[in-house]
């Protein structure tokens, strides 16, 4: 199990569509992966478990990524949050 904190920077956190483009990046590894947020978790593979944590600009999740493809997926996670997820 690997984890890192990370900011999220697009101007209206995770709405639906960057929710969604979350997740079908989660979805694309075997890894069980989630994040922490204000004392919760949210299942990264399900746009309804991270809409519901209700994610601003400027909020930073702890990141977590179990599994046998752990270290691709927290690689590429990381890397579409610092890009804004598509926006």
């Amino acid at each position: 199990m690997i984890s890192q904190k990370i900011t999220v920077s697009n101007p209206s956190g995770l709405h639906l569509r960057p929710a969604g483009n979350l997740c079908n990046e989660a979805i694309k590894y075997e890894s069980r992966i989630e994040f922490l947020f204000s004392g919760g978790s949210a299942n990264a593979k399900s746009v309804l478990s991270v809409l519901g944590a209700c994610v601003k600009c400027g909020d930073e999740i702890e990141l977590i990524c179990d599994g046998i493809d752990e270290q691709a997926a927290m690689e590429a996670l990381t890397s579409a949050i610092s890009n804004g997820l598509g926006e």
